[in-house]
């Protein structure tokens, strides 16, 4: 159900337009004049707001102005029954979605409201859209181990050595590597990332190089590799300690001689490619087991970038619930929530295992299902769920 506001000084037009809304299902408020509108936006959260011009105490092109600043986004339609051609090109080119006399014609007011809640739809979800592709541009945290991590990438990102991420999982490796690519000389081209633990060891060189068309049963046409598709980027080869071990000589090959071939094809070809590795393994382990190869392990550790556990930087968990909350509240479009003292002190004093992945899992949790403050009650009940 939408939520509309009807501001207008004229008792008879405000019921005429709510009568018509709420029969097409809307929900409707009323503002007698300009000024009551104005307070009521700033409270609500409306879909679509109905403004007349000649008002009262402030006139509807003042109160669109002043709905501009403080609700920009929400489409507002300006009503008059004494308007011109030149009063209703002013109140587009200030922001108004649309312009309509009275008396309203019923089909010309519902297809307005209609484009109105359309364009509301289409503006929402393009934010929530941004905000999943940029939201890795935020490291958070003022814990020593962070600051150093932070120091590490400004030092490493702009060079061409090769990086080893380590840490466990849920920590922000991936984070990390996207910083790195983000501050190198080569952010104008892709990142491509390939999770080494996630595909069959019989795939694994198909997915890293590529193949040539009838190189294998399924393979029905030439494919470019995660090397091929880095070329000019980087290439973020995430769980490399899970990379089969022929798979291993091969990329290994690559990095010496910054050329590969596809499988089932003959031809080298040339790339260019900074590689940024990761893993929650202690490689050096992994090669006295006989898992990892040692001259792979130099390749890749030009520089390691060791990211904490949650556990060992307390000092960040109130920090990183601040901007979980406006982050989860800003995706599902609900009001902002006030958390406690007290329930600082459980997130602090809860075990992470889960790392980051594992607190803001918690803090969506506790959004959904608190009421309008999170105390320590609701996190020692619904943390570790």
């Amino acid at each position: 159900m939408s939520k509309i506001l009807i501001i207008d000084d004229e008792k008879s037009i405000r019921n005429t337009l709510k009568d018509i809304l709420v029969y097409e299902k809307h929900d409707v408020d009323e503002a007698i004049d300009g000024i009551e509108g104005i307070k009521m936006a700033e409270k609500e959260k409306y879909d679509v707001i109905l403004c007349d011009i000649k008002m009262p105490k402030m006139d509807g092109m003042e109160v669109l102005d002043k709905l501009m600043e403080i609700c920009p986004d929400i489409p507002v339609v300006m009503i008059s029954g004494h308007g011109t051609i030149d009063t209703a090109v002013d109140a587009i080119k200030k922001g108004a979605f649309d312009y309509i006399s009275k008396p309203p014609d019923l089909n010309r007011l519902l297809i307005t409201i209609r484009n109105a809640l359309d364009r509301q739809s289409l503006v929402t979800e393009t934010k929530t859209l941004k905000r999943k592709i940029y939201r890795t541009a935020e490291m958070i945290g003022q814990s020593p181990g962070i600051v150093k991590v932070r120091e590490m990438i400004e030092k490493v990102a702009p060079t061409e050595a090769r990086v080893l991420v380590t840490g466990e999982n849920g920590t922000g490796k991936e984070l990390v590597a996207r910083w790195i690519h983000e501050k190198s000389n080569r952010n104008s081209t892709p990142i491509v990332e390939v999770n080494c633990a996630a595909i069959p060891s019989e795939l694994i060189e198909s997915e890293l190089f590529g193949h040539e068309k009838g190189s294998f049963t399924s393979a029905i046409k030439q494919r470019l590799g995660k090397f091929e598709l880095a070329n000019k980027g980087t290439l973020f080869m995430d769980e490399i300690g899970d990379m089969s071990l022929p798979a291993q000589a091969k990329v290994l090959r690559a990095l010496q001689e910054n050329k590969i071939t596809r499988v089932g094809g003959e031809k080298e070809i040339s790339v260019d490619v900074r590689i940024v590795a990761a893993t929650n393994k202690d490689l050096r382990k992994e090669i006295e087991k006989g898992n990892f190869r040692e001259d792979l392990y130099h390749r890749l550790s030009v520089i390691v970038i060791h990211v904490p556990s949650l556990n060992e930087r307390r000092e960040d968990v109130p920090l990183l619930a601040d901007y979980f909350i406006k982050e989860i509240c800003a995706d599902y479009q609900m009001p902002v929530k006030t958390i406690t003292p007290s329930a600082y002190d459980a997130l602090k004093e809860t075990n992470w295992t889960g790392n980051i992945r594992e607190l803001r899992n918690v803090m969506e949790r506790l959004l959904i299902l608190c009421d309008k403050t999170i105390d320590g009650k609701d996190v020692k009940q619904y943390a570790g769920k």
